[in-house]
């Protein structure tokens, strides 16, 4: 069983501990550093051949040009339809949760009329092609496939390119079929920095994106981190996260599978359980010696609650809530009898699941909002993905030739005051002589 920390907010060395439990060193492995940059130079000086040699090395896929890793429409097609049914079922009735919650993010344009006659605005349009990474190695995602492809074709997104590893060639049915199921316009079986660089920088046979979201390893995240500016990210993940708040109207054993949904992903997730109630947490300690033994991946679990998990008894909620906004988790539960109470108090969370009914894994597949979530105490200043990462907006300014007299006074005595005579110039050659 898990050597599983039992932390108290009354200690005196409380903070400490805390501060310790959360540490995580994202940082940067020189190793993958290193092989990272390598790899994104080779992509960019050769295209084609350089991504063919990596996935070769990497995924055992031989191939003479990348289009032969490109998957036809037609097998997308054929996959989803040789679906088992209640697969497919279920896959229609997740995408459909999906697309209907983020259609309401739709941004639109707007503007505005001064009396002068000016006016201002602001015109909303989508990004033209995106990129999508969706993991392949130690398992397959077409939960990712949906969350990140849906908002953007809701956004409007001109040509969504997928990249996916297969390695040794296996190609998972359910990630193809998602793929179609989107509206996917060009899934290519590449993984790694390689694929990464493929979408950043274009090649020869796969042209430049705009954007690339979609989690990855660590290899993955270094090659975006380094990418970005060159195309925008979603956002740069670790490790995935659950923090719940529970009272003792909570089931014990429903918050021990909760805190297993997340440990169960890698030994680097990290699972948190605060309760005002000591006899709570002794009985949810108890569920997890007993349940955890009957889970195929109960190894995985176990290093993940002994090495960054905890159970911590906190004096109230109102102290479970602010420590919830120090640790600004990816997933936070708040299993308690009255959860809205509570929300106000909130303030740093990716995604908040409301009473003892709302698992975290109904949102990882088909609550509706997106399960693609800030990590690593990011959800103190970035937010879900949305349609909103796949638009984007541009100012409109129509200065009217009324407006221009008065602007043109405010916008010469302040460039002259910064001493650009150029600007001040120009707002003074637009004024109207008397």
């Amino acid at each position: 069983m898990p050597d599983l920390r039992r932390l108290d907010s009354g200690a005196a060395d409380f903070d400490a501990q805390l501060t310790a439990l959360l540490a995580f060193a994202s940082g940067e492995d020189q190793r993958i550093e290193q092989a990272v940059t390598e790899i994104l130079a080779a992509v960019q000086a050769r295209g084609d051949a350089a991504v063919l040699e990596y996935t070769r090395r990497f995924d055992a896929v031989d191939a003479a040009t990348l289009a032969d890793l490109c998957i036809p429409t037609a097998e997308l097609a054929a996959a989803h339809a040789a679906l088992p049914e209640a697969q497919k079922t279920a896959l229609h009735h997740a995408a459909q949760r999906v697309r209907t919650y983020h259609q309401r993010q739709l941004a639109s344009s707007w503007s505005y009329t001064e009396p002068d006659g000016t006016n201002l605005g602001q015109q909303v349009t989508p990004l033209d092609r995106v990129g999508i990474y969706v993991p392949g190695g130690k398992a397959a995602y077409p939960s990712s496939v949906l969350m990140n492809a849906l908002p953007a074709k809701v956004a409007g997104v001109r040509e969504i390119i997928m990249v996916v590893p297969t390695p040794r060639g296996q190609k998972n049915p359910l990630v193809l079929a998602a793929a179609h199921l989107a509206g996917v316009d060009a899934v290519y079986t590449i993984g790694g920095a390689q694929a990464v660089a493929a979408l950043a920088y274009g090649t020869a046979s796969l042209p430049q994106v705009d954007k690339i979201v979609g989690p990855g390893n660590a290899y993955v995240a270094a090659a975006k981190r380094r990418v970005f500016g060159l195309v925008g990210i979603d956002m740069v993940a670790g490790p995935s996260e659950i923090l719940i708040i529970a009272d003792a109207s909570a089931n014990p054993d429903w918050l021990a599978m909760d805190l297993f949904s997340q440990a169960e992903h890698d030994e680097l997730a990290q699972a948190i359980l605060l309760a005002p109630d000591a006899t709570l947490l002794d009985r949810v300690a108890a569920s997890i010696d007993r349940q955890l033994p009957d889970l195929p991946r109960r190894e995985t679990i176990a290093a993940s609650l002994a090495g960054r998990g905890a159970l911590i008894k906190v004096r109230d909620l109102d102290e479970a809530c602010a420590l919830a906004n120090r640790i600004a988790p990816e997933h936070l539960e708040l299993a308690v009898a009255s959860p809205r109470e509570l929300l106000p108090a909130i303030r740093h969370a990716g995604a908040i699941f409301l009473g003892h009914y709302s698992s975290e894994a109904l949102g990882d597949y088909c609550a509706g909002p997106n399960h693609v979530l800030p990590t690593s105490r990011s959800a103190r200043f970035s937010s879900p993905l949305g349609v909103y990462d796949f638009q984007k907006r541009s100012s409109v300014i129509e200065i009217s030739a009324d407006g221009a007299q008065t602007l043109g006074d405010i916008a010469s005595v302040l460039a002259r005051g910064e001493g650009l005579t150029a600007h001040a110039r120009s707002a003074e050659l637009r004024r109207q002589k008397t």
